[in-house]
């Protein structure tokens, strides 16, 4: 009687943990949260894209120990809450044993709550508020540096080339953006720049122009601006229309340094230069590869987050193939020993000043020159040589 139950429980365990489909003899299936509806769905779909790349590739190679690797994508609208629900149901119904995924850092920090209390790794990939690796989580892992380390190029741009005496800031209200904007007030003070405005709005925002209007009157050297696309777009809009000249127009990454800014702030866009993380020209291996291949498929080039979300199932694929098992306790052991270069950059989990399980990595500085997204900083990674002092708008054609 004993066994039969012993024999009966075990077959229920397994028809829960196979109904989820995760692992079976020949292929292992993960969901992946991102934004594919709503105001972020842009970012869910490059790396909704990038990872299907990146899947391909994988798959056409072997797959992650001879099985063949599914994707499956769930639409968090960018939605905290819906994100957390995802997250539960990829846990504890579907029994994966890590989660990986998200794009917004609300949403990453809502999954990596869920990760931390069910003891299952979690892949941050783009989520980058500061505060995201700084819980003591063990089980919580981040391959993108934090949004304080962001502007860690730019920074370096400004100091030896632009040389600022004051800077205003813009910035949206959610955590990336204010933890954003509370990292270049104190990257101001480091270079010696006087902070004259540091203002937020809400994202979505139509109007600019009673915040600009404040911007114009304090004459900066420096505008700096944390938005998304849309918003990042209408900013230097409204800028060229109220012929507010500045040193510099700099963007926070985000929506600045992704293709769809230049083409709906169109000619406004011209001079912009913003911290990224990663370009399609950056020498790390593979990374041109991605980037053709994606603009082969899609008729643009991928931003910094399409780079993450390809880059990430290789992570994975690199962790699972380590792992002594596929439990997520070693799974956790085999990502805390990560140490491998991606097409993103290099990727090792570091604890060190106040995080925990971080990646930290050099940033860019991209500038829209002739209407296209080059890399001018650090020079040993430069596309173009950087266009500076750049004109007034009366005196551009």
């Amino acid at each position: 009687m004993k066994r039969s139950a012993l024999l009966i429980t075990l077959i229920f365990l397994f028809s829960i943990f196979a109904s989820g489909s995760v692992i079976a003899e020949d292929t292992i299936s993960f969901s992946i949260p991102l934004p594919l509806t709503g105001s972020k769905a842009k970012f869910g779909e490059i790396e909704k894209r990038s990872y299907e790349i990146a899947l391909e590739e994988i798959n056409a190679a072997g797959g992650i120990k001879g099985k063949k690797v599914k994707l499956e994508f769930e639409d968090s609208q960018g939605k905290p809450e819906i994100s957390r629900a995802i997250a539960e149901k990829i846990i504890d119904v579907k029994k994966q044993p890590l989660i990986f995924g998200e794009y917004s850092s609300s949403c990453s920090k809502a999954i990596a709550a869920v990760a931390e209390e069910r003891k299952v790794p979690y892949l941050v990939v783009t989520g980058a508020a500061d505060n995201i690796t700084q819980q003591n989580y063990k089980y919580v892992f981040r391959m993108n540096p934090s949004v304080s380390y962001y502007t860690s190029g730019l920074r370096s741009f400004l100091k030896e080339v632009v040389k600022p005496k004051t800077i205003a800031i813009i910035h949206e209200s959610t955590d990336f953006g204010t933890k954003g904007a509370e990292g270049m007030v104190k990257d101001a003070k480091r270079i010696g720049m006087k902070v004259v405005l540091n203002e937020k709005y809400e994202s979505g925002a139509v109007d600019f122009k009673p915040i600009l209007s404040k911007v114009k009157s304090k004459r900066p050297d420096v505008i700096y601006m944390i938005s998304y696309v849309m918003d990042a777009a209408l900013l230097m809009r409204q800028i060229k229309e109220l012929r507010i000249d500045a040193k510099l127009f700099a963007g926070g990454a985000a929506g600045f340094a992704i293709p769809e800014f230049i083409e709906n702030a169109k000619d406004a866009s011209e001079y912009v230069v913003t911290a990224t993380l990663w370009s399609p020209k950056v020498t790390y291996p593979g990374a041109k590869e991605f980037a053709e291949k994606y603009k082969s498929k899609y008729g643009k080039y991928p931003s910094y987050h399409g780079a993450e979300a390809y880059s990430a199932l290789y992570v994975i694929k690199d962790v699972l193939e380590r792992a002594k098992s596929w439990t997520s306790e070693d799974i956790r052991k085999a990502m805390k020993e990560t140490n491998i270069v991606t097409a993103f950059g290099p990727i090792k989990f570091e604890d060190r000043e106040g995080y925990q399980n971080q990646n930290f990595m050099d940033t860019l500085v991209l500038q829209v020159i002739n209407g296209k997204h080059e890399t001018i900083w650090p020079l040993k990674y430069a596309s173009k040589k950087y266009v500076y002092p750049i004109p007034r708008w009366r005196d551009r054609r």
